[in-house]
């Protein structure tokens, strides 16, 4: 690319409106009310026991409140002390934790499932698009434009899948050369979701989305039809229709009768937890972070772990869970119990394996309850009572930033230990759905769950 080109694109870049672009990165520590944020975007996911320990020694070393997990199967630390940044942000990039640029790794948001490669039902293996696809966008500084919160999903079929958080652009598996593809949503399964724009040979998968975000990039920052600057897809297809995009594209798509009708099969829809079989026989050992936190000394604990049992590597999830894949049969159960020492929840009925909840008001200027603290005082709560959790959210405020759609049941703070609850029900008016219950304690919340005529049946 010709040096005015790139320094024009640099410019742009630097320009990024800072309420669209506000978000963290590795480069780009973001203040809150218990210090900074930075978010470490991992290459699919995919993380080495070097790596965790740098994170651990990092988070140790400047003293920052919590690392955590979080719904894109990234990493993040927060409470970075201010004056820290620069020492963070060096000891990161050393242990190649992040894109060369800041515009790099703004991009780093290509998503796979956790058992990619390995899970025994996938169609296909999405690691090699999903690489080609990461590396393109790196490499190219004209994507650098694109928002931080830019999503991309490629889905292999695999069954521990994520398709519930929404992304500008998705490719889902048909069989095993091709893919079907949409925009500003997730793959279509059952009765739910909007149909794929399209079917696409396998082979060209990668020049369908590069070709896709060209297109983007020619209304990127401009007003649509409802006043609304163009910074993700979503606000694209309120001018451009799906079937409009596709005829621009210089890629072979097909468009009938059975793209409109495929449905992405059944996948689970929980976090992978316990013991699960690879397609090579071998196990993949999954173990919750409690509400997406973890300590220095869990994640060193999960690096040994790495070490002995898996060459190194470990695996997020959009979870906010961890994996240790191909572990030897014979020691799965092991690495088990050693992930629940470390205080990890290795029980997939337990309450905390199916909740969330936001930093709440000692790490957030707008939450209104120290949700963290709440959350584990319901789990204790509802575990004593035996009371079944599947999809429980505890929200500081209405902005709901931990959860990208709403869960089956909302607990939404009022003022410091008091709740309304919700539950998500197709028609409901409300944006959490149909109240159940207004300005409850946490006893009284754990009441109301535990009455069966009120629990939820769906999944988080």
């Amino acid at each position: 690319m010709p040096q005015k080109a790139v320094q024009q694109i640099d410019q742009a870049i630097a320009g990024k409106d800072s309420r669209s672009f506000a978000c963290p990165g590795l480069f780009r520590i973001v203040p809150s009310k218990d210090g900074g944020i930075c978010r470490i975007k991992l290459a699919l996911g995919c993380l080495t026991s070097a790596q965790a320990r740098t994170v651990a020694a990092i988070a140790e070393d400047v003293k920052a409140g919590a690392i955590e997990a979080t719904n894109r199967a990234n990493l993040q630390i927060r409470g970075i002390p201010a004056g820290s940044e620069d020492r963070v942000i060096a000891a990161l990039r050393a242990a190649d934790l992040g894109g060369a640029s800041a515009g790099a790794d703004d991009i780093r948001n290509v998503m796979v499932n956790p058992l990619a490669g390995d899970d025994p039902d996938q169609v296909l293996d999405a690691r090699g698009p999903a690489g080609a696809l990461l590396a393109a966008l790196e490499r190219d500084a004209r994507y650098h434009l694109l928002s931080p919160k830019f999503a991309l999903l490629v889905d292999g079929g695999e069954d521990a899948a994520m398709l519930a958080h929404p992304n500008d652009i998705w490719l889902a598996a048909v069989d095993s050369g091709t893919f079907a593809f949409g925009f500003a949503g997730c793959p279509p399964t059952g009765d739910t979701g909007d149909h794929a724009a399209g079917f696409v040979a396998a082979r060209d998968a990668v020049a369908l989305v590069l070709a896709c975000l060209d297109l983007f990039l020619n209304h990127r920052g401009k007003s649509n039809g409802k006043g609304e600057e163009i910074t993700r897809f979503r606000h694209l297809l309120a001018d451009l229709p799906a079937a409009k995009i596709v005829a621009a594209l210089p890629i072979t798509v097909r468009r009938d009768r059975v793209t409109e009708a495929w449905r992405r099969k059944p996948a689970r829809e929980q976090s992978p937890i316990g013991i699960l079989t690879q397609r090579d026989g071998r196990r993949a050992v999954g173990a919750a972070a409690p509400l997406g936190r973890l300590s220095p000394a869990q994640l060193l604990g999960v690096a040994d772990l790495a070490d002995v049992h898996t060459g190194g590597a470990i695996r997020l999830t959009p979870w906010q869970s961890l994996l240790l894949p191909s572990v030897a049969a014979e020691t799965a159960d092991t690495v088990l119990a050693s992930l629940g020492r470390l205080g990890l929840v290795t029980d997939a009925a337990a309450p905390l394996a199916a909740m969330i909840a936001c930093a709440g008001n000692t790490g957030c200027a707008s939450g209104l309850a120290d949700v963290k603290a709440d959350a584990l005082h319901l789990a204790g709560l509802l575990a004593e009572r035996q009371v079944p959790v599947s999809g429980l959210h505890l929200t500081g405020c209405a902005k709901s930033c931990a959860a990208p759609r709403p869960a089956s049941i909302t607990l939404l703070a009022l003022a410091p230990g008091r709740y309304d609850v919700f539950r998500r029900e197709s028609g409901a008016a409300g944006k959490f759905g149909a109240c159940l219950g207004a300005d409850k304690d946490i006893n009284q919340v754990a009441g109301l769950l535990a009455d069966p005529s009120l629990r939820t049946q769906g999944r988080n």
